[in-house]
């Protein structure tokens, strides 16, 4: 495949929406050769087309509603992002602290306090898997149940 053919595949890609360098690459490395996938990906960055900062704040402005933030911090960097890249896009686009949105988050799932240890415990996990900390988690539940820790 031709350099203009990878060009025009990788703009619509990324007319469909962001897409980081690493996963572009993957998409593209397909359809061409390594050195002309580079060479695309490198004029996508200077034309500023491609950008894993604005990839990376549209992410987290997309996930930090429902997702904590290490859960999203690990789904950038398995996207490709460099971790400075995700620290700059986390501290400008988490509005809010991580505490405020786990409990907008337990309220929209839950909405009243564990009745039981059995209870805390399936609240607690459900916020730790979307990547709440635990300190958040315990926080958010009032540490009623925290015979375990």
């Amino acid at each position: 495949m031709s350099r203009d053919e990878l060009k025009a595949r990788a703009l619509r890609s990324l007319a469909q929406r962001e897409h980081s360098r690493a996963e572009l690459a993957r998409k593209l490395a397909a359809h061409g050769e390594p050195d002309a996938v580079e060479a695309v990906l490198d004029r996508m960055g200077e034309l500023g087309l491609q950008s894993d900062a604005r990839f990376a704040e549209s992410y987290v402005r997309s996930r930090a509603e429902r997702l904590g933030g290490r859960r999203i911090q690990h789904e950038l960097a398995q996207r490709g992002v460099d971790p400075e890249t995700i620290d700059a896009a986390l501290a400008s686009e988490l509005g809010e602290p991580e505490l405020a949105r786990a409990r907008a988050v337990w309220a929209r799932k839950f909405g009243q306090l564990p009745a039981d240890a059995k209870d805390w415990a399936r609240q607690a996990r459900f916020l730790t898997a979307r990547g709440f900390a635990a300190e958040v988690v315990r926080k958010v539940l009032k540490e009623p149940f925290d015979e375990s820790a």
